[in-house]
């Protein structure tokens, strides 16, 4: 027996792996493919805050999310002596209509009260041009631009890496690949596998992503769909740039450097699709926005094309936190665009609740009740 199953070993499997090995919990994480498999294996990996007007607790937890995430990564490269490709850059996000500027401009002052930790200041501040000569075009950004000090990047491939790596150093935790989920019994504590073995555990996080959908549904009865999946298609790119450039953000496109030359560009959202892993003209016009942004990219050799399926639960927030009706079954679901800033948030509250810690910064909207609820409406 088991203390604690994770099913999935995306970013969201992967924290609570580390959570629980912090708690002293005896944890197996089962992945059906290999790690980061699934939407979390992807290119971009830009970490973007919400904007600092109308603040509440949803906003709070993500900033401070976003603010612990660096001191996390800190301590596993040290722990293991990987990068994750983190770097806290910034964020470019050029103003085409006066009115935007006008906005741009409320919102400045709206981080100077909101975007604080302890003594130190973040910023959104509103440029004529951008502070950087020749990585933003500046005939697309008549009104100015914002660059914002908060924002940051991972490298999500060598991040998943450097956190397996550092789990499998652990005498309490296990990583098993290739073993597929099939059947889950949360009354007696017991889920099945393609392999016919079975495994017995006090408590189980679903955490694989868009499939624990379809699970949570069947644990409801069928009533109604607790989530879905939203397609996305990326590319990596080879370009000679300085890897501290900020991200660049528009109308949601992203140009994200990271290190060694690379450039990643993303991303759609597809609600319907009917390939979903392979990329398209979708993906075609992303990279011909892109060139047109970021003149440091143009005839940049494409070295990946992507396409997966993000999670998005029933609610938009992410899904976290003991399920309803069934007390051993703990659901870390959802994350759809920000899973990568606040997984580990997201793990330790959940994490703490299966050890007795109630975390009451976790906002009511990203608790599992609430998205029921919804499906139950």
């Amino acid at each position: 027996m088991t203390d604690l199953l994770i099913i999935g070993g995306g970013i969201m499997g992967l924290w609570a792996g580390v959570m629980a090995e912090r708690a002293g919990l005896k944890t197996l994480i089962v992945e059906r493919d290999v790690i980061g498999a699934g939407a979390s294996g992807g290119v971009l990996g830009a970490l973007m805050p919400h904007m600092p007007d109308r603040w509440n607790a949803k906003k709070q937890f993500q900033f401070d999310a976003l603010i612990s995430l660096e001191t996390e990564i800190a301590a596993l490269e040290a722990e293991t002596g990987l990068s994750a490709g983190y770097r806290r850059s910034g964020r470019l996000m050029p103003l085409a209509k006066p009115h935007l500027r006008t906005i741009a401009l409320r919102h400045e002052q709206d981080a100077l009260v909101n975007w604080r930790a302890g003594d130190r200041q973040f910023y959104w501040r509103v440029r004529d041009r951008s502070p950087v000569d020749g990585w933003l075009d500046n005939g697309v950004a008549e009104s100015g631009v914002v660059f914002d000090t908060l924002a940051a990047r991972v490298a999500p491939r060598p991040f998943l890496a450097m956190i397996a790596t550092y789990l499998r150093q652990s005498q309490r935790v296990r990583i098993e690949e290739g073993r597929q989920f099939t059947h889950i019994d949360p009354v007696a504590g017991r889920a099945d596998f393609a392999d016919g073995r079975s495994e017995i555990f006090g408590a189980c996080i679903i955490a694989n992503g868009v499939d624990a959908f379809p699970l949570l549904d069947g644990l409801m009865g069928g009533s109604g769909s607790s989530g879905a999946a939203v397609k996305g298609q990326a590319a990596l790119l080879k370009a000679d740039i300085d890897p501290g450039l900020p991200v660049v953000f528009t109308d949601g496109l992203y140009v994200v450097p990271h290190e060694n030359g690379m450039v990643a560009v993303g991303s759609t959202s597809e609600n319907t699709f009917a390939t979903p892993f392979s990329t398209d003209e979708q993906l075609d016009a992303l990279l011909v926005e892109a060139a047109e942004l970021v003149p440091l990219v143009r005839g940049a050799q494409v070295i990946e094309r992507w396409a997966g399926l993000r999670p998005k639960a029933i609610g938009r927030d992410p899904m976290a936190g003991r399920h309803p009706d069934h007390p051993r079954i703990h659901v870390l679901a959802g994350g759809f665009k920000i899973s990568f800033g606040i997984a580990h948030r997201l793990a330790e509250a959940v994490v703490g609740e299966i050890c007795g810690k109630a975390d009451d910064a976790l906002p009511v909207s990203f608790r599992c009740e609430a998205h029921f609820d919804q499906m139950k409406s």
